[in-house]
């Protein structure tokens, strides 16, 4: 099952795009065994200023067809990584061949795109820049590829 982070915005060359290259690394490294990866960061960018509704539209544009489609929403639900895990690899033994990561911009997602995901994933109660919320799915995406392994890098 392929993976693809939708996301509004550019990320610079710097630390953060430094640590998402080596999670998505990782995480194509570990999950190609398992039927995982790779995984792709496709960014887009309002240039008009539309707001949410044009982020919206371009991030639902962006996500290939036919994907699981997981907005990322600080009203969504929270997971604890096995059952991330487990959510991923069950859709993997579905069949789904993508899966569709959407991260909105500054001001979140609009257009509908939350509502009508498969998931609404919170990182946590907490709201985080847009830009750690890729980091932090690129580390929650290794480590979900490692649980599934059987690999000692996540520990309860």
């Amino acid at each position: 099952m392929r993976i693809a982070i939708c996301a509004v915005g550019r990320l610079r060359a710097g630390p953060e795009r430094t640590l998402i290259d080596d999670y998505l690394t990782r995480f194509d490294r570990t999950g190609r065994a398992l039927g995982l990866g790779p995984a792709r960061v496709l960014e887009v960018e309002d240039r008009k200023g539309g707001g949410r509704e044009a982020e919206a539209a371009l991030l639902d544009k962006a996500a290939p067809a036919g994907a699981v489609r997981i907005a990322l929403d600080e009203h969504g639900r929270t997971l604890t990584s096995p059952d991330f895990a487990a959510r991923l690899g069950a859709w993997r033994d579905e069949g789904r061949g993508e899966a569709a990561f959407l991260i909105g911009g500054a001001d979140g997602l609009g257009g509908g795109l939350a509502e009508g995901a498969d998931l609404r994933l919170s990182l946590g109660q907490m709201v985080w820049p847009h830009m750690l919320a890729r980091l932090m799915l690129a580390e929650q995406l290794y480590r979900a590829a490692t649980i599934l392994a059987g690999s000692p890098y996540h520990r309860v």
